[in-house]
């Protein structure tokens, strides 16, 4: 029994909007799962209908909509107790933070999305769609291995629940790994990619299964026909095939489609040795650097310049369109560079924690240590008579992140706060969530000298984040103050307890002064 079987209120309701997405009509499948939100009390019901909604605002590419729709299905999901729900709503969220430009919490929610994937319990056709949306996030941030295995779980669940074979052909996610290596410069495998698409396609059209295929996949295919003709390759159909635009026309409504419809015009132009027209078109033509890379257009106007005989100007877009490519690959390099500096903080910080109680003595969101492990250091610190400094950070501006954009990038903001503050640290120095949007840092054996370097630290660091591709519109910044402590046994403690008025109290004047950074 798949999990759909299990919803009995607004069932009927639900599998109609579902049929509308599947045949690529995002945009009255939109309005009937809202109608069923509004509809239904049941709370899986509910969380299903938020989730497939989700799905369709992609489809149509109304990204202004995305952080709210996001954060609707994960409140609604919060206490669903369902993989694959869960699984599906990360690889959603995947693309929506990928559209968004939030490649730490894309990849986030990728990592998310096949761990719940992967613990469904049920061979259905609900996990098996969950995995075609995680390929297809994986393939849209250009991790085309991972989207292929991902796909290949899709197939063998569909087959399993009598899914037909073309629906997880994956034309899409081929066509994405075709062009990125034609914009790395290889252009014979990008060929191979082409053709093996073509042959699907030619396989499906002589068993007669062509009307069977779903408006996203016809648009796909159409456009490998057209790329493969701009290269100089055109593909020979079967009698009766539907040629390259009558499948880019039947391409259904999603922005994707439009985009590609636009640039396979483009294609066409080339083939047909009309490349004034082709620069013509791609000049007027508005498409989302996600559909096909960044560097697709510029790709295509080295192809077009080429075929009009300018091979000076071709060789120009052609290094344009590889420095494109590179710019997203040094991006993604970066943030795994990020990612595992952020885990190997985390490893020493809970190796630290150890020493003290097996309770739980880190903050569950950042990897800190929380209130109760500051405590215990403080403790430990007055027992040894040390000097020390405590500091208070607060962030500015996080009420409108939260206002706008929701908690859950509220908690990837404390999450990247957390590792800009170790970051800057000194070797030995203690940091700690306070609370909310608080942190304190403890600095044993400084003076005031020292912390105002720590401080200075902090914010250039905050300053210099990127929260413009995180949470666009809404800049994050910080407010630190500090005081100096000495003393042994309670005397070190009621210091420390003055140490943190006083911090206070120099916040609250940084906040008459702020310093707002984006």
């Amino acid at each position: 029994m798949g999990w759909v079987d299990r919803l009995t209120d607004q069932a009927e309701a639900l599998m109609q909007a579902r049929a509308l997405m599947e045949s690529s009509r995002s945009a009255e499948a939109c309005v009937a799962f809202e109608r069923v939100i509004q509809d239904s009390r049941d709370p899986y019901v509910r969380a299903d209908a938020l989730v497939q909604r989700l799905s369709a605002l992609l489809n149509l590419g109304r990204s202004a909509e995305y952080a709210v729709a996001v954060d609707r299905a994960f409140d609604a999901a919060r206490d669903v107790d369902e993989p694959y729900l869960h699984g599906h709503l990360h690889a959603l969220a995947a693309l929506a933070a990928h559209h968004q430009g939030a490649f730490d919490r894309c990849v986030t929610h990728l990592v998310q999305a096949s761990r719940s994937l992967g613990a469904a319990p049920d061979v259905d056709r609900e996990t098996a769609w969950g995995w075609h949306d995680l390929a297809m996030a994986y393939s849209y941030l250009s991790f085309h291995g991972y989207a292929l295995s991902a796909i290949e779980r899709a197939r063998q669940l569909g087959n399993a629940t009598g899914i037909p074979e073309e629906t997880f052909a994956a034309p899409g996610i081929r066509l994405r790994n075709a062009v990125a290596l034609d914009h790395h410069g290889d252009t014979d495998g990008c060929l191979r990619v082409l053709r093996d698409i073509g042959t699907d396609l030619v396989k499906f059209v002589r068993v007669g299964r062509t009307d069977l295929l779903r408006p996203s996949s016809r648009v796909a295919y159409g456009y490998a026909l057209a790329r493969l003709a701009a290269l100089g390759e055109p593909t020979r159909l079967p009698a009766g095939a539907p040629e390259a635009t009558r499948l880019m026309i039947d391409g259904g409504d999603s922005a994707r489609a439009r985009d590609l419809r636009q640039l396979g015009a483009v294609c066409l132009a080339i083939a047909a040795d009309r490349p004034a027209e082709a620069v013509i078109r791609l000049n007027a033509a508005m498409v989302s650097a996600e559909t096909l890379g960044a560097a697709e257009p510029a790709r295509l106007r080295s192809v077009a310049h080429t075929r009009s005989g300018d091979h000076a100007a071709a060789h120009d877009a052609d290094r344009y369109a590889f420095r494109l490519a590179t710019q997203r690959n040094d991006r993604l390099r970066d943030m795994y560079m990020d990612g595992i500096a952020a885990r190997l903080d985390h490893e020493e910080m809970r190796r630290a924690a150890a020493q003290y109680t097996e309770e739980a003595l880190t903050d569950p969101l950042t990897g800190l240590a929380n209130r109760r492990q500051l405590d215990l250091y403080v403790s430990d610190m007055a027992a040894r008579g040390d000097r020390a400094v405590v500091m208070l950070c607060d962030l500015d501006g996080f009420k409108s992140v939260n206002a706008v954009h929701g908690h859950h990038s509220g908690d990837l903001v404390l999450q990247r706060v957390a590792g800009v503050i170790n970051r800057v640290m000194r070797r030995g120095d203690f940091v700690a969530r306070y609370g909310g949007d608080e942190f304190v840092v403890v600095l044993p054996g400084a003076g005031r000298a020292e912390a105002a370097d720590v401080a200075r630290r902090i914010s250039a660091a905050i300053a210099t984040e990127e929260w413009e591709s995180l949470v666009p519109g809404t800049p994050v910044g910080v407010s630190v103050g500090y005081a100096e402590v000495s003393g042994s046994g309670p005397a070190l403690r009621d210091a420390l307890g003055r140490a943190f008025d006083v911090a206070a109290r120099q916040l609250r004047a940084a906040r008459e002064h702020p310093h707002p950074v984006a």
